[in-house]
C-alpha cells in the first residue's frame, strides 16, 4: 500500500492552480470537468508518477468550517519537503508568498509555514 493522492481543500480551484503551478512550481497533472467543479491535481516535477495533490473544492459546508478553524489556529493542512528550506524561503518570499514563520530549527527538522492564498497554511520542512 502507498499514498498516491493527498487532498487539499481550496476556496477557488482556478486560483489554487495558478498558485501551486506558477508560484510553487508544481505541474498540472489532471484537469477533468466534474459538473460545477473539476478533478484537479498537481504533482512535483521531480515525482510526476508518485504523489498527486488534489486541489479539492469545498463542496461540503463542513469543509469551509474545518479549513477556517485550522487557519485561525495556525495549523498547517499539509507539509511539503524541501532540500534547502532557506533558499526556498527566500525564493518564495521574493514571489510575494506570505510566511507565518521563517525557517525554524525544531530538533532534527527545520520548518517554515506559509499561506497558500486559498485558505490554507502549508508547512515546509527539511530534515
Amino acid at each position: 500500500m502507498k499514498i498516491t493522492l493527498n487532498s487539499l481543500l481550496v476556496d477557488d480551484q482556478a486560483k489554487a492552480l495558478k498558485f501551486y503551478t506558477e508560484v510553487l512550481g508544481f505541474v498540472k497533472k489532471h484537469d477533468i470537468p466534474m459538473g460545477e467543479f473539476r478533478w484537479l491535481t498537481v504533482a512535483s516535477p521531480e515525482q510526476m508518477d508518485e504523489v498527486e495533490l488534489v486541489l479539492e473544492p469545498m463542496g461540503h459546508p463542513a469543509a469551509r468550517v474545518y479549513q477556517q478553524a485550522l487557519f485561525k489556529d495556525g495549523i498547517p493542512l499539509t507539509s511539503f519537503a524541501s532540500k534547502d528550506i532557506h533558499q526556498e524561503y527566500e525564493k518564495l518570499s521574493k514571489l510575494g508568498v506570505v510566511f507565518r514563520s521563517k525557517p525554524t530549527q525544531m530538533g532534527p527538522v527545520t520548518t517554515a509555514i506559509f499561506e497558500d492564498t486559498c485558505g490554507n497554511l502549508i508547512q515546509l520542512h527539511q530534515t
